[in-house]
């Protein structure tokens, strides 16, 4: 006992850091697609379009759609995303693609990320199956990018 606390109640178990459930299990979908699109401005993701999924389908609230410039830059892309995630909210993905960089596939539950080099994305086109209409590319984007443009002056 520690200050009228038992120390069972205040030790988290040794296979989940106290930091690491809190920081998931508060995190919403929205504030995780935020840090994703924070990840691709940073690793110089191009054309990257939003796609929300809420009362369209059930595998996700959110899909993301971005472009490298290369097979490589499109692995280094998807790999410090997930390396991010990891850190920032202790969240593992499923990854599928990044050994050969052509397309690959992130999935946090709650997003989805494919990442593309151009050429692929242009034959799969994923934002015309997707996306509504009207849809527009992402205002949270165009706000970080905004910012990331105020700061650097």
């Amino acid at each position: 006992m520690i200050g009228g606390t038992t120390l069972s109640n205040t030790v988290p178990p040794a296979d989940q850091p106290a930091a690491t459930a809190t920081r998931s299990e508060a995190l919403t979908s929205d504030q995780l697609l935020e840090r994703i699109l924070a990840s691709l401005e940073d690793d110089k993701a191009e054309d990257v379009v939003t796609i929300d999924l809420r009362g369209r389908s059930a595998m996700a609230d959110h899909m993301v759609i971005a472009s490298g410039r290369s097979s490589r830059q499109v692995a280094s892309i998807a790999e410090k995303l997930v390396e991010r995630l990891k850190q920032q909210t202790g969240r593992g993905a499923r990854v599928e693609g990044k050994e050969t960089g052509d397309w690959v596939l992130i999935d946090t539950d709650d997003v989805i990320i494919h990442v593309f080099r151009p050429e692929v994305r242009e034959f799969y086109q994923l934002e015309k199956m997707w996306m509504p209409a009207d849809a527009l590319r992402s205002p949270t984007l165009e706000r970080l990018r905004a910012e990331h443009a105020n700061e650097t002056r």
